[in-house]
């Protein structure tokens, strides 16, 4: 029976094609879907079938130029900087907002289901309070405190011994009280306007959605106990829609072709894709540089056996490619061995270290600094191209990956709700 979805949706970059994702597919099996996003989404959202709706109050960026992020996290000066400016500009600072607006669009639909993204703590609120059961899309590996899992963030290798379990419940502690020091306070007090509970911990939002939709492949997670109302239901390797028809040509020749896509929002990468084409114009290689919609190609200049461009669709470019230079975005990463293509990672921030290290425990790739030097990262490119072991290892690793996007279980679980 068709149902009726509500979608509470914000930019994050690469977190847009799984979770839009999820709406087409919603839409493919005759579902209504209705998706509250921001301007910057509006493309993307359109071409699924759903009706896109802008965010009346709630944050809403126009587009993905960097003046537009409202986080901005390159410019954090460290980590508690940064922990305080999510708290106050993505979840507890817009929280009435997003709540405000979704109820008003609950009132307006009565949804069979909200579906929210991770940090959108308000519009889970809001559907708690109405009595609209609601599922969180997380469309990376499970980043949340639970018990016996490591550390969200911080790159850590799953624990050994007593030392290890200690060092993790001692990291998770303190990252838990930081996040709820920027905002349990504000969260509360939304939620004693909308006659709910308060929280003693921030994270137990989630732990009232009906299901948390964990968008990754468990082969590439760290294994570890996920909370009873989370699930693993496989990635979703959609191209974004800005990229689909986008025009691409490999430099002329037989060699190895590298694709380097370090991020498709503003990280302050340039510098590091710069150093990046001078380390392939020394090998012997082809390259392909996909500068995203956050960054002007013209920033960084290519070379004879580099072509530089806006974008380009990964899929077709990795049917090619025989090795992924990357920030370590978890859509990248899953494109590239679901494509038997091993990697070289660059991390930023976010949960790219965390990625990192599922990388290179499994053997399918190696790690660097992202101030890597342009000699580091030659030899880190001649490492993995030489080595096929790398290959190997990758390939063993995305064969799971392809087979748990192929046998998703997202449309199954998002359907499993009383209509």
């Amino acid at each position: 029976m068709p149902r009726t979805y509500l979608f509470a949706l914000t930019d994050g970059g690469g977190t847009v094609p799984p979770e839009v994702g999820a709406a087409r597919r919603l839409v493919e099996r005759g579902h209504r879907a209705r998706v509250l996003a921001e301007d910057s989404m509006a493309p993307e959202v359109r071409a699924t079938g759903a009706t896109f709706v802008p965010w009346p109050t709630a944050p809403n960026r126009p587009d993905r130029d960097p003046a537009n992020d409202p986080l901005r996290d390159w410019e954090a000066p460290s980590l508690l900087a940064q922990a305080r400016d999510l708290g106050d500009r993505l979840i507890a600072g817009p929280a009435p907002r997003y709540a405000r607006d979704v109820l008003a669009a609950v009132d307006d639909e009565r949804p069979d289901l909200v579906v929210t993204s991770v940090f959108a703590f308000g519009a889970m609120a809001a559907a708690q309070s109405r009595g609209i059961p609601f599922d969180v899309l997380v469309p990376n590996v499970y980043a949340l405190p639970a018990p016996g899992r490591t550390p969200f963030g911080a790159g850590l290798k799953p624990a050994r011994g007593p030392l290890g379990r200690v060092r993790d419940r001692a990291v998770t502690a303190l990252s838990t009280r930081v996040f709820d020091r920027y905002t349990r306070d504000g969260l509360n007090a939304l939620r004693a306007d909308l006659g709910l509970a308060p929280l003693d911990r921030s994270w137990e939002q989630l732990g009232a959605a009906r299901r948390q939709l964990v968008m990754t492949s468990p082969a590439f997670d760290l294994p570890g106990p996920l909370p009873p109302n989370a699930r693993y239901v496989g990635p979703v390797l959609d191209d974004p829609a800005w990229a689909d028809d986008a025009p691409w040509t490999a430099p002329p020749g037989d060699d190895p072709l590298v694709l380097v896509a370090l991020s498709s929002t503003f990280q302050d990468q340039a510098a590091l894709l710069r150093r990046v084409v001078a380390a392939l114009a020394t090998l012997p290689v082809r390259g392909v540089v996909t500068t995203g919609p956050s960054l002007d190609p013209g920033a960084v200049p290519g070379a004879p056996n580099v072509s530089v461009v806006a974008s380009a669709p990964h899929r077709a470019v990795l049917r090619e490619a025989a090795l992924v230079v990357t920030h370590g975005g978890h859509g990248t990463l899953l494109k590239a061995l679901a494509a038997d293509v091993p990697v070289v990672v660059l991390p930023h921030g976010r949960d790219q270290g965390d990625n990192a290290v599922r990388v290179t425990l499994r053997g399918a790739g190696v790690a660097l600094r992202r101030t890597a030097s342009t000699d580091q990262v030659a030899r880190a490119v001649r490492r993995v191209l030489e080595d096929p072991a790398y290959a190997r290892r990758a390939a063993v690793l995305g064969a799971a990956v392809r087979h748990d996007a192929e046998h998703s279980t997202l449309v199954a679980e998002l359907e499993a709700v009383e209509g």
